[in-house]
């Protein structure tokens, strides 16, 4: 017999354990933890922030499949077997989700509805005038699966749009810009910057005090990729001095946030408890069920992780 086991504290294990169920190949049962049953038979892993020493201990362990588009999360496991391949989700409902949501925010602040909700709270009658898209520039940070998803789907909107990536890129209708050089070639040209980034360690803190200073006076942030993205004294401070003019956050350092965080009740500040993509198990599911049969296969994988770049 082989076997699945799905691990996470924070999705529904019933509703997984079904859509997987019927999306698997006849001869892999799922099991869901801490229903483990015969180690042996564990042949894949799908899980989220897995605890320390539990991927090792399924000897014929062939893949671990990230409950995500990213998989840091796996490595914090000390005992993870480091010859087992991990596997990111590559879906097309988790990029739609995380692109509605990044065009949710970068309209939000484009259309001043942050200040429009302040003034119903204080029953205030005033107008802006509105800025002329064509005239506006949004840098998108992360121009992979998801994020050149959101580039087109912003200039589908009529903005400019930019892309960074580490290494060049080239996509059709977007300025694209990489390394060091290209970041803050770019930042300066930018009214607003989203976020999307694998965490890596190039990419940790990468909004930091001299990021956010290149950006014109009043930009707006956007971050969906991770919350160590973000150094959040120095994205504070620029809030504060009215240098960056907002952030929509939905990742943060630490989650959940402490109560005692400056962002809970910062004016400048959106919140969302990491929900721009959700992981939706009835298309996901078959995004995994696939990825196994091309493994059976001996065929390429969709997302496998690359450790040493981090994505």
């Amino acid at each position: 017999m082989s076997a699945l086991l799905f691990y996470s504290e924070q999705d529904p294990a019933e509703l997984w354990s079904a859509e997987l169920q019927s999306a698997l190949p006849s001869d892999i049962r799922v099991r869901i933890y801490p229903d483990l049953g015969d180690p042996t038979d564990v042949e894949y892993v799908l899980c989220w922030q897995p605890k320390a020493g539990l991927l090792a201990s399924f000897p014929n362990l062939k893949l671990i499949l990230s409950l995500a588009a990213g998989f840091d999360h796996v490595l914090q496991d000390p005992d993870r077997p480091v010859h087992v391949p991990i596997v990111r989700i590559i879906d097309d409902t988790l990029s739609t989700m995380m692109s509605e949501y990044a065009v949710y925010a970068v309209l939000g602040f484009h259309r001043f509805m942050p200040q429009f909700q302040s003034d119903q709270s204080n029953k205030i009658w005033k107008k802006r005038w509105p800025n002329f898209t064509p005239d506006t520039h949004i840098g998108v940070l992360g121009i992979g699966a998801i994020g050149s998803d959101v580039a087109y789907k912003l200039r589908g909107l009529g903005f400019q749009v930019h892309g960074w990536s580490r290494n060049p890129k080239q996509l059709e209708g977007i300025s694209c810009h990489a390394g060091k050089d290209g970041l803050f070639e770019m930042l300066p040209q930018c009214q607003q910057i989203v976020v999307v980034l694998p965490l890596t360690s190039e990419t940790r803190g990468i909004v930091n005090k001299e990021t956010l200073a290149a950006l014109p006076e009043g930009a707006f942030i956007t971050n969906i990729g991770r919350g160590g993205h973000v150094v959040d004294e120095d994205l504070l401070a620029a809030l504060d001095s009215g240098h960056i003019g907002g952030a929509f956050l939905d990742v943060f350092n630490q989650e959940p946030l402490p109560a005692d965080h400056s962002y809970w009740d910062h004016p400048k500040v959106i919140m969302t408890p990491h929900v721009a993509g959700e992981i939706v198990p009835r298309s996901c599911a078959r995004s995994i069920a696939a990825n196994i049969e091309r493994y059976r296969r001996g065929e390429p994988l969709d997302g496998i992780a690359d450790i040493e770049r981090g994505y």
